[in-house]
This record gives structure tokens, C-alpha cells and sequence, in this order.
């Protein structure tokens, strides 16, 4: 058994892997406790959980922020006793959304006290796999923080997978104006020491809950359920029995081709509304007709418009081989010209005997797809208008960085846009003439 540290940083970061915990423990039928019941199924649960004395599962995490709200509210919720109360480690001011205090100031005091938990976390496993994290890239402890932390235990573990979910900004759910200061700082980072990154954008996230599960207000709630559900689809090959399982380590090298470019997109389905579902009849072709359609990418970028370098899917539940690879033939063949022409144009298949919760048969995709420059380019252009004007500017100078980080960044992001670019070219295309602006 191959286990993963789960790191948790910042409110978003937390909120979402709250959620998680809850998904895992239902899916392995365990009380909100972690004792185990009758129908708790103990394949795989050691990957993501501690067992304490024979007697009750807890999560191997890591609970990290900069101000003890969020943390309080997860330990006086239902699923508070899940975890280890060791875990929780925060300090008490607040990054106040400065990705400068996350990574140089505040979180830097708090760092030694989270590679401590972390180093006992991965000292206690047989097999230690790689490190799990989730935040969010927008505010100052999950960005800044999170990153800082990404980079040390890059330099302690180099030969262990480091994967973030990474959450990206959007205007439509955030409040806070200096958000594409944070992400073009913490995208700059997860270059540099994250081995692949799964991307997930509350704007898509917000256009699936409007359009695809017809919610008229979504909440952070809702947004986060979506992501939840699908963590827990990209590790059930880790988790579960099934034929052509897959692992993190697999997974980068199959979707990777190039070492900067492991930014991946994901995908969920069936995605359906409370009304619609009694009326569902899944099938593997229904799954893969939802899985392949642009509209429930968890990224808002359009992949109508890019190249896949490479496809991962993993399927849950009710399928065979054969009726996956003809199912993925049958939706892929049709658009062979969305694969870039130098690299050959397979979907790497996994498939899970466990489906997700309620459903028979459910599915997960990761797309490295040069539409994900889409993503960049909207952030960089607010960044450089911001930047332009030196807005905000002094609150992260204040902390002791130096305006030169800021370019760096930014020359350093503009240079992948680039990349992504050049391999759509490659490919007979130009569709990104306008990410230069």
C-alpha cells in the first residue's frame, strides 16, 4: 500500500479537504469518527488513513492556517473528531490576503512547526508515496503558505510526487482585489517545485453548478463538493480493486510531456441536477459523452479551442475494458484534430470496481491541453493592468519583497503561456495570438 500525507492550507484549502474527509469516509463506510462499521471496506483505506490501536481510522493530514477561524469551525463540526487534534496548527493573524506574508513573513514562523507534522506523517508510512495538497491560489496562507511549503518539501522528499489542487480565482466568487497578485506569485512556485497540478477554477466550478446541476445560488458549499468528488475520483485507482489501476507517479508519466507544462485539467461525470437523477440511465457512452464535453471541465478555459498533449480517464463502477477503450474511440476518433499530431493521440484508461457514492458508474478525466494557457493569460492580463499602476503594490513591499519579484513572475508565467502556445502552433494552429497582448 502506497500512502499519501494530505496537506491542508488556508480557508479554501481546509473547506475544500473537509469535504474530502467526509466523501473518503462515506465511500469507505466509516463513521464521522473514523470507527470503523460492518460495512466499512479496509481495501485501501491505509492510503489516505492512520490506524490507532486497531480501533478507529484517522485522516493523515495536516490542518494549516494562518488564523484559527476556519480550523475552530472544522473541529466543532459533525466530522470535527475525525482528525488528530495534533494536526491542527495555525497561527493567529492572518495572511489578510497578502501573498507576501504566506510566504515571507507570518507563514515562514509557522513553517518548521508544519514540516514537523509532515516529516512524522511520512516517517509513519511503510511506503510513502507522495504529498498531497490542497489550497487555493488566491489568497495570502493558501498561495503564499502553501507554496513555501510545496518548495521545502520539495527540497526534503525530491524523489516523492508533490501534486496540489490547486483552486484558481475567479471574479465571479471572490471578493478580494488582490487575488491576481497571489496567483501569478504562487503559479510562478508551483512551476518550479510541484510535479503535476490539478487545476480547478471556481468560475467553471460556478457555471456547473448553474448550468449542469441547475443550483440558482451556488455556495462555496456546493463548489466545494464538486471538487471533493472529484479528489477522491483521481486516487480511487489507489484506493479500490479494479483492472489497469493507476497511481500518482503513473499518472505524471503518462499526462506530462514536457517538465513545466503539468498543469492538468480535470473532469467529472455524470454531473445532473437533484430533479434529473431518478430519470438517469449511465451508461459508459453517456459517462464518456459528458467526461469529453468542454462544458464540464472544472477549468475555465475552452478545450474547443486547444490541442490535447494528453488524456488520462478513470472510470468507476459498472465497466469493462472493451467498453471503455470502443466508448473513448467513439467520442475521441471524430475529433482525432484535438490532439496535438506529434505526440500519439491515446487516452490512458483506469479502471475502478468502486463507483462513486449513490451512483453505478461515474468517471474522472486530467487533460494537459494547451487551452490551459487560457487560464494563465486571463490572470496575467489582470495582473499586468495592476501592476502597471503599482496598485496594492506597497502592501507586499511592506513585507520585504522587492518589485523585481513581481516581473520575475510574471516574465516567468508569460514564458509558459508561450510554451503552450509554440505547441499549438505545432500543431497547424493559432489561436493564442492574443495572449502576447
Amino acid at each position: 500500500m502506497r500512502e499519501i500525507v494530505h496537506l491542508q492550507v488556508g480557508q479554501c484549502g481546509n473547506q475544500v479537504s473537509s469535504k474530502f474527509w467526509e466523501v473518503l469516509a462515506a465511500e469507505h463506510h466509516l463513521e464521522s469518527t473514523g470507527l470503523p462499521t460492518p460495512a466499512t471496506d479496509l481495501r485501501g483505506l491505509h492510503v489516505y488513513f492512520n490506524e490507532v490501536n486497531g480501533q478507529r481510522f484517522v485522516p493523515r493530514t495536516v490542518l494549516i492556517d494562518l488564523e484559527p477561524g476556519v480550523l475552530d469551525s472544522i473541529r466543532a463540526s459533525p466530522s470535527g473528531g475525525l482528525y488528530n487534534p495534533d494536526s491542527f496548527i495555525f497561527g493567529q493573524s492572518g495572511a489578510g490576503n497578502n501573498w507576501a506574508k504566506g510566504f515571507y513573513t507570518d507563514g515562514s514562523e509557522l513553517l518548521e512547526q508544519v514540516l514537523e507534522a509532515a516529516r512524522k506523517e511520512a516517517e509513519n508510512s511503510e511506503c510513502l508515496q507522495g504529498f498531497q495538497l490542497a489550497h487555493s491560489l488566491g489568497g495570502g496562507s493558501g498561495s503564499g503558505l502553501g507554496t513555501l511549503l510545496i518548495s521545502k518539501l520539495k527540497e526534503e522528499f525530491p524523489d516523492r510526487i508533490i501534486a496540489p489542487f490547486s483552486v484558481f480565482p475567479s471574479p465571479m466568487v471572490s471578493d478580494t482585489v488582490t487575488e491576481p497578485y497571489n496567483s501569478i506569485l504562487g503559479i510562478n512556485k508551483l512551476l518550479e517545485n510541484s510535479d503535476e497540478v490539478f487545476m480547478a477554477d471556481n468560475e467553471a466550478i460556478y457555471g456547473l453548478c448553474s448550468r449542469a446541476l441547475k443550483l440558482p445560488h451556488p455556495t462555496y458549499a456546493d463548489l466545494n463538493h464538486i471538487i471533493a468528488a472529484t479528489m477522491t475520483g483521481v486516487t480511487a485507482g489507489l484506493r479500490f480493486p479494479g483492472l489497469l489501476n493507476s497511481n500518482l507517479r503513473k499518472l505524471a508519466v503518462n499526462l506530462i510531456p514536457f517538465p513545466r507544462m503539468h498543469f492538468l485539467t480535470l473532469s467529472l461525470a455524470p454531473l445532473t441536477s437533484r430533479e434529473s437523477a431518478p430519470f438517469l440511465n449511465l451508461t459508459v457512452d453517456s459517462v464518456t459523452q459528458q467526461l469529453f464535453d468542454p462544458q464540464n471541465s472544472l477549468c475555465a478555459a475552452d478545450l474547443r479551442s486547444g490541442r490535447y498533449l494528453t488524456v488520462a480517464a478513470i472510470y468507476r463502477g459498472e465497466a469493462t475494458p472493451q467498453e471503455v477503450d470502443s466508448s473513448i474511440l467513439k467520442f475521441t476518433s471524430p475529433s482525432g484534430s484535438h490532439f496535438v499530431p506529434f505526440l500519439p493521440s491515446v487516452v490512458s484508461t483506469s479502471l475502478c470496481a468502486v463507483p462513486h457514492t449513490g451512483l453505478n458508474l461515474s468517471a474522472v478525466s486530467l487533460a494537459n491541453s494547451t487551452a490551459n494557457a487560457q487560464v494563465f493569460s486571463r490572470i496575467l492580463a489582470q495582473f499586468s493592468v495592476m501592476l502597471r499602476r503599482k496598485a496594492f503594490l506597497h502592501w507586499y513591499i511592506d513585507e520585504g519583497m522587492d518589485e523585481s519579484e513581481f516581473t520575475e513572475a510574471s516574465s516567468n508565467v508569460r514564458d509558459l503561456v508561450c510554451e503552450y502556445q509554440q505547441y499549438q502552433e505545432d500543431s497547424g494552429d493559432s489561436t493564442y495570438d492574443d495572449l502576447e497582448a
